[in-house]
């Protein structure tokens, strides 16, 4: 099955917020507890790499490539988050979205995409690698979630278009 994928609008916000917050309720997807609203999830985000992937008016999952920062040797380096509806998992959603954010990304000029994964993701861990990402380490004990401490998983991608010279 194709799934259509665009620019994430304001408008699909609220799908996208009960996509993310799906993803925080398993406890595997981020240190967050929370949605923020609208204006601050965007704020981080790379202008023209966020995307989400429909099915006529239903979003299907979304992804998102945000700064690491603001500094400009690290231009060219962005933190990739994606997460897919819990119903729509197993379909390749996920990996025609990551699909889409790697070329969006390349062509705004960047070379290294990187991805901070619970160790206990495995379908993610394994989604990334399926678009050639590496394991590059591990950050142990990193942050706490409910009292205890977590590991992340970093995973790195290099462009084989941008960054050559």
């Amino acid at each position: 099955m194709m799934y259509l994928i665009r620019e994430i609008q304001e408008k699909d916000w609220d799908q996208c917020k009960v996509i993310y917050e799906a993803g925080i309720a398993t406890g595997h997807a981020t240190f967050e507890v929370k949605s923020p609203p609208y204006e601050e999830w965007i704020s981080s985000a790379v202008m023209g790499c966020s995307l989400v992937a429909y099915d006529g008016d239903t979003i299907l999952g979304w992804c998102k490539l945000s700064r690491v920062s603001d500094r400009c040797v690290y231009a060219g380096v962005g933190e990739v988050s994606v997460y897919v509806h819990p119903e729509a998992k197993g379909k390749g959603i996920g990996s025609v979205l990551l699909n889409g954010l790697i070329k969006k990304s390349e062509e705004k000029g960047y070379w290294t995409l990187n991805a901070g994964v619970f160790p206990e993701n495995e379908a993610s861990i394994q989604l990334h690698k399926k678009h050639d990402f590496r394991e590059v380490g591990r950050r142990e004990r990193i942050g706490k979630m409910n009292g205890i401490w977590r590991d992340v998983v970093l995973l790195e991608r290099r462009s084989r278009v941008v960054g050559m010279d």
